[in-house]
């Protein structure tokens, strides 16, 4: 072994024994022999003598990287010499009176042989070396491992350069055009006629070599003449392969995909449909029929498919009778053959059967009637969908449990489904009726068979139905004809032995749900719903995840009916008794806070269905009563308590206030404000006192956030439903709320007054003073670190609440400035951040990176101008603020902000900032008149005159559009001038 040897082998080494130092000496030793003249023959030698395949396979690689690199520079003596070892070796030839081991060398090294004469043939065929095909031909004789060789040449020349599965550069699909024309012209025929003397001769002897010929030519019959293998030699031969039992099963399959490439052939519509018909392929259905996981079955699943998409595909772009009726016999006799692959073979991927059966049902779309034998097919399309659908028994526990294996499995089919349920739905509009026969029958053999070992058939059933009501519109779920009425009656009355499986409860409600524009119409149903969603199979369903999706439901359902539900909300009450109960009883410690969400969308189903006027008052006070009373005493027992518990007792204490207050938060959504305020003000008085005792909360528990979220959700809520009436509660609740200062408590604190503002605008004059003083304070103290939003630390929490903060300040803001409140920034005890707020509207309205948020702000000082400023030169309402504007303000905002380049006027809501600050300046214009004008003009305008004669004359006009348009010229002439830079400053 010599050091060329030793240091390939040391920089092959990966069992980590060779020192780390070496081995990268042995690299760069490595690469300086591929740098030598002499590396050609070097590698050429040592593929004659070395038998390590380490060697041999740097050597090829060499010879590989030269040969691309440097071909060019090569001498015509050096080129000879490289193609007539190489080609000597893949013939099984001498060099030099020796023969070559490479041959003998595993399947990598003969790969990377072939893939050194494919980089040739990249440079030298035809025009130079024009024969390397032709001359391999005779050598064939040879046997198996010449062979197999030239197989491999043909493979590497497909997956290096001809094949257009991988991306191609435009030099190397030039070269594979040239590469094809050449063997075309030259000596296809010849390769074909090999490959047939090849598979007659070896397919008893050496079947494997059978497989390896056939595997080849199915890559060449996309390209090369279709004559040569569509004949009366070749076919027969293909089909008697596939059809003898016997043979290597392997070499079948290969045969199989022949016929496949053929069938996929690209050429004209009515060629391809003689094709096809020619091919007899009937005579292989019967094979699909055996062992399934089979690699033969696969093969023949994949040409039937791949048969079945041609004759599709043919039916569509034929334009004559004839031809259109003998695709479509075609199609007829290989769709049941298809519809059994679809359910019981493994399917190839690259075949859709959505896709397919999606361009099927759409050629029905065109005739006005079915015929007898397309009705069948719809039903086995439906079949399919069915058997597609339907889950695997062995993530049955997984699903039920959700688990991550279920959770995965459920995701996976959730998205499956949909291409599925698209396809059903285009079913259901050729064929309704069938379609809803065929969901009738599904279901009625899902209940006639059901038990816990068919949890996936009952689900596919009811997922069909659910899918089938996904089709409907609403009109056609009211009018409901006979069979639908049948599924929805059988779909309620059905108790499933698998429906405490999650899947099929789930489903089965959801589909109820899903059909309730027909219960709606027909009322006789509505005992069989209550049924459903009260007793096992619903709320007291013993999953915790399908009793909390039935609470939900049950909830949409009782919106829906509402007062048609009103003689059942005794029953209802009575079902849900434990419930409510697990709330209102005083044994807090078996309460489990997983209920919270259900419980809350239960309560809230029960507030819509006692807080409707059709209840009487009498009835409506008891029931409220019942609710509320049991819930406050446990609060308030809980208060007074609330300093003997010990740590454990309080976390849960307050893990169930929280639930409490949810609860009646929920109840609260049934009553409207007319009702508790006007028709009947004892339902107002019992909310105002439960008012009273939640805000204690507050007081007791003032720094427990998840409380006071919750307390404040309810404040919202009170305001909602008692109106003004609330007011009496909001001294002593803003005051609670603002005991605290974190950023996100202020969000929630101003996201309150803004509903304050948003629903009694000025009425709310007095409280606003009040607080606004306290929420400036703490404000402007908080954001200080981020008036500029582009501050580098957007990445830490503290930062990101104290953004969001800001931002909900602006809001306020400009609540109050569009509601008539702005005097409340001119009160006493705010005069004081008057400046600030100026500043900080200034800053944002030119710099901020939200433009949104920016035109908020050009839009209060719009509406501050005109508050604040009245038209005559009298006394000033707000002394410096008419100075500010017209000097600040006007300049900052209206002028450098606009000309600054970032501000894009492609950008849609850049161009909505843009109308709000030419309003600014027509509003400045009509309340300061030429004092605002002369100053605007000089700092604006530095030449020529005309500019500012025509802004003048535009901004003193009346359209507003015209001024708009021109001032965004006028400020792209402006950048123009200055070339971006604004100087004029």
């Amino acid at each position: 072994m010599d050091d060329v040897e030793k240091a390939i082998l040391i920089s092959f080494d990966e069992s980590g024994a060779i020192d780390s130092e070496l081995k990268l000496q042995a690299v760069n030793f490595c690469q300086k022999i591929k740098e030598t003249p002499s590396i050609c023959s070097l590698c050429i030698e040592k593929l004659c003598f070395c038998k390590l395949v380490q060697v041999q396979f740097w050597c090829l690689q060499a010879l590989q990287e030269v040969i691309r690199v440097k071909y060019g520079s090569m001498s015509l003596e050096e080129k000879n010499f490289i193609r007539k070892s190489i080609f000597s070796m893949a013939c099984l030839e001498g060099i030099n009176d020796k023969m070559c081991v490479v041959l003998d060398s595993p399947a990598f090294i003969k790969n990377k042989l072939s893939q050194v004469l494919v980089t040739l043939i990249y440079f030298e065929y035809p025009l130079i070396w024009s024969s390397v095909f032709v001359d391999f031909l005779p050598h064939l004789s040879k046997g198996a491992v010449v062979i197999d060789m030239f197989s491999r040449l043909l493979n590497a020349l497909d997956d290096e350069l001809v094949s257009m599965d991988y991306p191609r550069t435009a030099e190397e699909v030039a070269v594979a055009g040239r590469v094809k024309d050449a063997m075309r012209n030259q000596c296809v025929p010849q390769i074909v006629r090999a490959w047939y003397d090849i598979v007659s001769m070896y397919r008893n002897t050496d079947p494997e070599t059978c497989v390896t010929v056939l595997d080849c030519m199915r890559r060449y019959v996309s390209w090369i003449d279709i004559g040569l293998i569509v004949n009366d030699a070749f076919i027969p031969l293909l089909f008697e392969l596939i059809l003898v039992d016997g043979l290597l099963e392997q070499l079948r399959a290969a045969a199989a995909g022949c016929v496949l490439a053929v069938v996929s052939k690209r050429m004209d519509a009515h060629s391809k449909l003689s094709l096809l018909k020619s091919l007899q392929i009937s005579r292989v259905f019967g094979l699909v029929s055996d062992d399934n996981d089979s690699d033969l079955v696969s093969a023949i699943a994949a040409l039937i498919t791949g048969y079945a998409v041609e004759v599709l595909e043919c039916s569509k772009r034929v334009n004559t009778e004839d031809a259109k009726v003998i695709s479509m016999e075609l199609l007829d006799e290989v769709l049941p053959t298809v519809f059994y692959v679809m359910q019981n073979c493994e399917m190839d991927a690259a075949f859709s059967i959505v896709q397919f059966l999606s361009g099927y049902v759409a050629t029905m779309k065109t005739h006005s009637s079915l015929q007898e034998n397309q009705m069948l097919h719809i039903s086995q399309i439906l079949e399919v969908i069915r058997t597609q659908i339907r889950y695997d028994p062995m993530y049955r526990n997984n699903l039920d449990m959700v688990d991550m294996i279920g959770v995965e499995e459920e995701s996976r089919m959730l998205e499956f489904r949909k291409d599925l349920f698209v396809l059903l739905r285009n079913v259901g509009r050729v064929a309704p009726e069938v379609t809803r026969i065929f969901i009738r029958n599904s279901l009625a053999s899902a209940i006639s068979s059901s038990s816990d070992k068919n949890v996936e058939e009952v689900e596919a059933a009811l997922s069909l139905l659910y899918a089938l009501g996904e089709t409907m519109s609403d009109e056609a779920m009211r009018v409901g004809n006979g069979l639908l009425s049948e599924l929805v009656t059988n779909l309620l009355s059905t108790r499933f032995p698998c429906h405490s499986n999650r899947l099929v409860a789930l489903v089965y409600l959801e589909t109820i749900e899903r059909y309730m524009k027909f219960i709606q119409e027909n009322v006789q149903c509505i005992p069989l719903v209550l049924a459903a969603f009260l007793d096992e199979r619903g709320i007291h369903h013993p999953n915790i995840y399908v009793s909390c999706r039935a609470s939900y439901l049950f909830m949409r359902i009782v919106k829906l009916l509402k007062s048609k539900l009103v003689p059942f909300i005794e029953t209802i009450l009575q079902s849900l008794q434990d419930v409510v109960a697990r709330f209102t009883s005083m044994n807090l410690a078996s309460r489990e806070p997983a209920g919270s969400e259900d419980g809350a969308y239960v309560f809230e189903a029960i507030g819509l269905l006692i807080g409707m006027e059709d209840v009487s008052l009498e009835k409506q006070s008891d029931y409220l009563s019942s609710l509320l009373t049991p819930l406050c005493q446990q609060v308030e027992v809980t208060l007074m308590n609330a300093k003997a518990l010990n740590p454990d007792e309080s976390s849960l204490q307050l893990a169930n206030i929280q639930q409490i207050i949810v609860a009646i938060n929920a109840l609260s959504k049934g009553f409207s404000e007319r009702l508790v305020t006007s028709s009947r003000p004892a339902i107002g008085h019992m909310f105002k006192q439960t008012l009273d005792v939640l805000l204690q909360i507050l007081v007791v528990f003032p720094k427990v956030e998840p409380l006071r979220t919750k307390v404040l959700s309810f404040i919202h809520r009170m305001v909602d439903t008692l109106g003004a009436s609330v007011f009496p509660y909001l001294p002593k609740a803003l005051e609670q709320l603002l005991a605290e200062s974190e950023p996100k408590e202020m969000v929630g604190f101003l996201l309150l007054l803004n509903q304050l503002i948003c629903k009694f605008s000025t009425l709310v004059r007095d409280i606003l003073e009040e607080v606004f003083p306290t929420i400036a304070g703490r404000v402007f103290s908080a954001i200080q670190r981020v008036v500029d939003s582009s501050v580098t630390e957007t990445n830490t929490e503290e930062i990101r609440e104290l953004q969001e903060l800001q931002k909900t300040l602006y809001t306020f803001l400009h609540v109050i400035a569009t509601h008539d409140l702005s005097s409340v920034f001119l009160s006493p005890r705010s005069r004081d951040y008057l400046t600030s707020i100026m500043q900080l509207l200034l800053h944002t309205s030119c710099h901020h990176k939200d433009i949104v948020t920016r035109k908020a702000c050009v839009q209060i000082f719009i509406k501050l101008i005109k508050d604040w400023c009245a038209k005559s030169s009298g006394e000033e309402k707000v002394p410096g603020f008419k100075s500010f504007i017209i000097e600040t303000f006007a300049t900052n905002c209206c002028l450098y902000s606009v000309l600054d380049k970032s501000f894009e006027f492609g950008d849609a809501n850049t161009l909505v900032l843009f109308g709000e600050i030419v309003l600014a300046q027509k509003v400045m214009y009509e309340k300061f008149g030429d004092d605002f004008l002369v100053h605007f003009v000089s700092k604006g305008f530095p030449s020529p005159q005309n500019l500012a004669e025509q802004y003048c004359q535009k901004l003193k006009g009346n359209d507003i559009k015209a001024l708009r348009s021109y001032y965004q010229s006028l400020i792209e002439h402006l950048r123009v001038q200055q070339n971006g830079s604004l100087v004029f400053r």
